[in-house]
């Protein structure tokens, strides 16, 4: 049993002892993903979209190193800390995944990080 663990510098680094992402047997598992520009370090300002697009872009990139993408991707799950939110999150969404439209959940939670809006995390098939 081989599991390949994705490290890539154009996703922010783990804050913690976990990988971007995991794959085995063809599936990727990409770890939450937190609005965090990868040059910097921090979190971006800006609101829902905003910190939508950037969340994505490093979904994207970890996809992307994993040898996925979006048009792969099985399950998405979303978690913000307002349902209200789930509007602006949606077009949002539906620019950036243009025709992939995978299973997704978006989760209302408490509260994330001190100044996230949302985090995501995925399921995907390795590109063949």
């Amino acid at each position: 049993m081989t599991i390949q663990f994705i490290r890539t510098p154009d996703a922010p680094t783990p804050a913690g002892h976990y990988s971007q992402a995991t794959v085995h047997q063809g599936v990727v598992y990409v770890a939450g993903q937190l609005p965090i520009d990868p040059a910097t370090g921090t979190l971006i300002d800006g609101d829902i979209r905003a910190q939508a697009q950037r969340a994505l872009a490093n979904v994207r990139a970890i996809l992307e190193a994993a040898g996925s993408d979006f048009a792969h991707v099985l399950k998405m799950q979303v978690y913000v800390p307002d349902i209200a939110l789930w509007g602006e999150f949606n077009a949002t969404y539906r620019e950036v995944m243009g025709d992939a439209m995978p299973a997704r959940a978006v989760i209302p939670t408490r509260s994330l990080k001190p100044g996230c809006l949302v985090e995501i995390d995925c399921i995907a098939a390795v590109r063949s």
